[in-house]
């Protein structure tokens, strides 16, 4: 099961194919390749990057 690098809520939501929501620190997770990409949603609906904040391992996805 998939849980926020950033705050560790398994509290994940699914809103597309391979992106999710996490309801506990509101960030946006897609999975890329085995790896979960984070990104913040600006006022204007844009996404601004999270993952220099993580290391590699904290964003690795394994099933």
């Amino acid at each position: 099961m998939l849980s926020c690098p950033n705050c560790n809520s398994k509290d994940i939501g699914k809103i597309g194919i391979n992106q999710y929501y996490c309801w506990n620190c509101y960030i946006e997770l897609s999975v890329s390749h085995g790896m979960i990409n984070t990104h913040q949603v600006e006022e204007d609906g844009s996404l601004s990057s999270l993952d220099d904040l993580f290391d590699e391992d904290e964003r690795r996805y394994i099933l």
